[in-house]
């Protein structure tokens, strides 16, 4: 017996449709329904390794804890991350099968992954009871519509119904729901069963009228309005949802423990790849995160994060141009803090040899670690598990750089107590280990020596646990969906598909 499913599109990107789709998952296994997240095909830098070490996109992961379940490669069979403007490398499965062009990719390999895409749908929902998929970008982007396998695409070949959702707080919510339904050919329209309102400020009776002309134009319902709620932003795909111009990652910072706050900068280097792993730092009360891109912005920092990246090379050289560079050589002189995470970790090392990646060849690091990196074509993808500053630590790496360690301290060692790839000079430190940070013990460990270092007074919160916070993220998304969307309508849709005889809505898509 198939399980029922869902396709979660959106009018734009950025519309919500990862967090709606989380949040439709957790409301759906706290009613004891078996469900698993999917997303055909996913463009980000953000990303994460599975148990099995399948890289998948970070988002699919988060909805994957939103079910209580395991991520695995069938919830995002295919990944694109992006090396520049027109190049991204393709994981099928969780693993790298080579880099393309846009117009390579589009112009026929995406159509032949249709068969993979297809195959992971039906393995999970063979699996689940339901599984809910999410869109990627519009539906309406009428120049990608033949090879399409994430949108209508995916759902005539599957019969999903689709829900559209739409985010009023951008304007243009009523046109752009309308629109997006009438770009569609009749066979695409039959499957959009309706819409979905997010980020509404304000009285929705005053809203009402404008659904009803919605409903009398297209035929379609809408099945809920969400509310403005600041800090669900989890785990973001396309990059940051804020203004890098001094912009805190959260949208509150609470009170510290101790008596001073402690203020931490990160570069906002281009082709940066899971930025998410300073989300544990973010949640500390009394903690400050901000995205710099300027060196007078490094001057009040009691820590800089030089973080993951795509392009490690250009990262580097974009910091030299920016005079970055030289504010964190200046940093390392006088003892002040700074860590490298993954790409982050291979520039703070005396050279890199890139022949795959960039193929720059041999590149002088920062210098400020006694590591030397050489790009490997098979890229490492590991769930590693050890030991930081006393503390138990577990993270995940995703990294072609392997790094010869010529000196220095061990920063992060296995269980058998020996030295991996990170690296500690003084206050500067290196890892290749994403998601680090969330482990409680080692961060407040980490961040009692940054705060000792210069010289605040601040105290890590004792019971501050980032997996506690992450599961009330995903509750309070539940409890969106669950208060204000039709919930009953919605399972509707799940178990037995758009409702019949939606009618069409001129002018349809163009021959």
């Amino acid at each position: 017996m198939t399980g029922g499913g869902l396709l979660v599109a959106g009018t734009t990107s950025d519309a919500g449709k990862s967090v709606v789709t989380a949040g439709i998952c957790r409301w759906l296994v706290r009613q004891g329904v078996k469900v698993a997240p999917f997303k055909a095909q996913n463009m980000s830098l953000n990303s994460f390794v599975t148990r099995e070490g399948a890289e998948i996109g970070r988002a699919q992961a988060m909805q994957a804890q939103a079910c209580r379940i395991e991520p695995t490669a069938l919830m995002n069979p295919v990944l694109l991350k992006p090396g520049g403007e027109r190049s991204s490398q393709v994981v099928l499965l969780g693993r790298p099968v080579g880099e393309m062009s846009a117009r390579g990719y589009h112009g026929g390999r995406q159509q032949r992954l249709l068969d993979t895409v297809l195959d992971s749908l039906a393995q999970l929902r063979a699996t689940y009871d339901a599984v809910i998929c999410e869109g990627a970008g519009s539906p309406a982007e009428i120049n990608l519509r033949r090879t399409d396998i994430v949108n209508m695409g995916i759902a005539r070949n599957a019969s999903l119904p689709v829900l559209v959702v739409g985010d009023i707080d951008r304007g243009g919510v009523f046109a752009s729901f309308f629109g997006t339904v009438a770009l569609l050919s009749p066979e695409d329209q039959e499957l959009v069963a309706g819409f979905l309102v997010n980020k509404f400020r304000g009285d929705v009776s005053l809203l009402e009228p404008g659904l009803d002309m919605l409903h009398g134009l297209t035929g379609r319902h809408t099945y809920g309005v969400l509310p403005f709620r600041h800090g669900l932003g989890i785990d973001e795909e396309d990059g940051l949802a804020v203004s890098l111009r001094g912009a805190v990652r959260e949208s509150a910072v609470t009170a510290p423990v101790g008596e001073d706050v402690l203020r931490i900068a990160v570069c906002a280097v281009p082709l940066m790849s899971n930025f998410t792993d300073v989300d544990a730092l973010a949640a500390e009360p009394g903690v400050v995160v901000r995205f710099v891109d300027r060196p007078e912005e490094l001057a009040d920092a009691d820590l800089v994060v030089v973080p993951g990246t795509r392009g490690t090379v250009r990262a580097l050289g974009w910091l030299r141009e920016r005079g970055l560079a030289d504010a964190l050589l200046r940093r390392a002189a006088e003892g002040r803090s700074v860590l490298g995470i993954c790409g982050g970790y291979q520039i703070l090392g005396e050279r890199i040899e890139d022949d795959v990646e960039s193929r720059a060849g041999r590149v002088d690091g920062l210098g400020l670690l006694p590591v030397r990196v050489r790009f490997a074509r098979e890229k490492t993808l590991e769930r590693p598990v050890g030991k930081a500053l006393g503390e138990s630590v577990e993270g995940y790496e995703i990294h072609h750089g392997v790094a010869d360690v010529r000196g220095g301290e061990a920063f992060v060692s296995d269980d058998g107590g020996h030295g991996l790839d990170g690296c500690r000079v003084g206050q500067t430190w290196g890892t290749h280990w994403h998601g680090s940070l969330e482990s409680d013990g080692f961060r407040r460990a980490f961040l009692r020596e940054v705060a000792a270092a210069a010289g605040r007074r601040f105290v890590p919160a004792p019971d501050t646990s980032f997996a506690a916070l992450r599961e009330e993220q995903l509750d309070r998304l539940g409890d969106l969906i669950e208060q204000h969307a039709d919930t009953d309508a919605l399972w509707r849709l799940v178990e037995s598909g758009a409702p019949p005889g939606l009618p069409f809505v001129p002018p349809g898509a163009p021959a």
